[in-house]
Parts: C-alpha cells; structure tokens; sequence
C-alpha cells in the first residue's frame, strides 16, 4: 500500500497587509519599504527644519550675486538701514547685506567642510575598526579615545594661534580634527552590534568580501545615525568659527558669521547702538541652529522609536481602549 505524502504548499513572501505575496517582485519591495523606512518622517519639526536651513541655504548660494563688493568703503557710516542700504552700513560704511550675503556662503562652507572631514574619519576609525576587530580595533578605539578626551577648545584655540594665514579650509581642518572622535565611539558601538548579526555572518560564510559587507549589510543601517552625526558636526563647526572668530582666531582672508561678529565688536557697536551691524549675524546663526537640530531631532526618531510622536487619531483609539478595559 502506497503512502500519499502531501504536497509542500508554494513559497510565499509576506506581503505589507499580512496576506501572502507570490508576486515575483515581492522581496525587491519588502527591501525598498525598509530604505524608505530609513527615511524621516513628515513632521512638523521636519518641515520647518527644512524650511528655515533652505532659506538659510539658498542665501548663501544666490545672495553673493545680487549683492554688491562687501568691501567697498562709502561716505555713508555706521547709518541705520534705508533705502540704499537694507541692511545699514559699518563704520567705515560697508554695506552689511553684501557682508551678510557673502559671511553666509563663507560659514556654509566651514560647516560642509567640517562634516564631510568629521564624517570620513569618524567612518574610517569606527565602522571599519569595528568590523575588522582584533587589534586593529584595540589600536583605532585607543587613538579616538586619546582624541576624545583632549579638550577641544584649547586645542583648537592653540592651533589656531600657530597658523599665521588662516584661510577657509585651515580653520575647517583644525574644527574637524576636534569634532570626529565622539561620532566614532557612537559608530563603533553600532557597528559591533551589527557585524554579529545573522544577515552579515551569512554574507561572510557566503564568501563576500569585506568592502561589500561593510557597504551593502552594515551601512545601510548606520544612515541614520551617521546622519544625524553629520547635522551635529555641522552645527559644532559653525558655532566654532563664531567662536574662533569672535576671539581674533578666525579665517583672515574671508567673511564669515564670526567675522561679522568681530568686526561689530572692535568698532564697539553695541556700545553706540548699531543693532544692525551684529544681530543679523547672530539671528543667522541662531536660526541655522535652530533648523539643523529639527532635522536632527526627525532623524532622532528612526534611531529611538520611543521619540516618534503618535497621530491624534491613533491617540484617540488608544485612549478609548484603555477607557473600555478601566470599565
């Protein structure tokens, strides 16, 4: 008498709703669902995040060239805003919106700089030193804690002091030499999580290389976090410029936020009342931070779930289920 052994029902993959997908591009959208998971949510705090850093932004790029030279001298000095000048004019009649249009680039500049060179070494010395292990890491992990535990400010201050010409990318460098070491604890930390997982032991034993691990199973789920490291290292290096600046430290040969600040504060203008000379600088400043740290806090929310705010209407259902359970 013959056994009848039943058939294996067909593989299927899950679809989002739950139900069974045999469609052959189930798995290509599962994986884009998870990029797109990977993304911020549309949020209030996103929005105007993204709006003030824009406007911040487009500035900086267009402002340039509809001012005029932000060092031409006029008979007009240290005069309110008017109509010739929107914005008033320095003491030595400057006009102050080109200043302004032209220190914004300037600052942007810094802040691109610093994040794109905090970004490379915070990667290179955290994701790979995780990843390859041994003493390798031993040796990456005691270079950044040397760096974590120096003081930033004096060092910067020092350096800053020894180099005589100080341009754009001098004072970049020496900011991003300063700002790396923390995001790289932050990296490593997420990278020694993730190498011991199942998908990235299985692409080892399949023979993939190293690189295309690291670049296909780890990075992808670091985005998030060096995202948001990247907002904050811009953040730290434009308050650094201000601050180097503000001090006699900052880039000689360029504009900047800080410079501004600088030259107001030599010519003593909040002593003779010219407002408009060191609160739009300051207002920039305070207004691009205010921006980046909405982004930041959105991206915030893919790395902490617990910080993701909650729709109104799931809010209401939820309180209506916790009142039928009290009754």
């Amino acid at each position: 008498m013959a056994l009848s052994v039943p058939l294996a029902p067909p593989t299927s993959t899950a679809g989002p709703t739950g139900e069974d997908s045999l469609e052959p591009g189930a798995g290509r959208r599962s994986r884009g669902s998870a990029l797109r998971s990977l993304v911020p949510r549309r949020s209030p705090k996103l929005i105007i995040g993204l709006l003030i850093t824009g406007s911040i932004a487009l500035f900086g790029i267009v402002g340039p060239y509809l001012a005029g030279d932000p060092l031409s001298i006029n008979n007009i000095g240290l005069s309110g805003p008017s109509r010739e000048h929107i914005m008033g004019t320095s003491k030595i009649g400057q006009d102050l919106f080109a200043q302004l249009a032209h220190a914004t680039r300037g600052s942007l500049i810094i802040g691109l700089i610093v994040g794109v060179i905090a970004l490379v070494l915070s990667s290179f010395f955290g994701i790979l030193g995780a990843y390859i292990g041994g003493r390798i890491d031993e040796l990456f992990s005691l270079f950044t804690n040397v760096m974590l535990v120096i003081p930033g400010l004096p060092l910067v201050i020092v350096i800053s002091s020894y180099v005589q010409r100080k341009g754009i990318l001098i004072i970049a460098v020496v900011l991003a030499i300063t700002s790396w070491a923390a995001s790289s604890r932050v990296l490593r930390a997420q990278t020694l999580s993730i190498r011991n997982r199942d998908y990235v032991a299985a692409a080892r034993v399949s023979g993939e290389k190293p690189w295309r691990i690291i670049a296909v199973e780890i990075l992808p789920n670091l985005l998030p976090v060096i995202a948001s490291q990247f907002v904050f290292s811009i953040i730290f290096a434009i308050l650094g410029e201000a601050g180097l600046s503000f001090i006699g430290l900052g880039a000689t040969n360029s504009l900047t936020w800080g410079t501004m600040l600088y030259y107001a504060q030599n010519a003593f203008a909040l002593q003779m009342g010219a407002w408009w000379w060191f609160v739009p600088p300051g207002l920039m400043i305070a207004l691009l931070g205010c921006g980046l740290s909405l982004i930041n806090f959105s991206i915030d929310e893919i790395i902490n779930p617990k910080l993701r705010s909650v729709p109104r209407a799931t809010r209401a259902v939820r309180r209506a289920e916790r009142q039928e359970a009290a009754a």
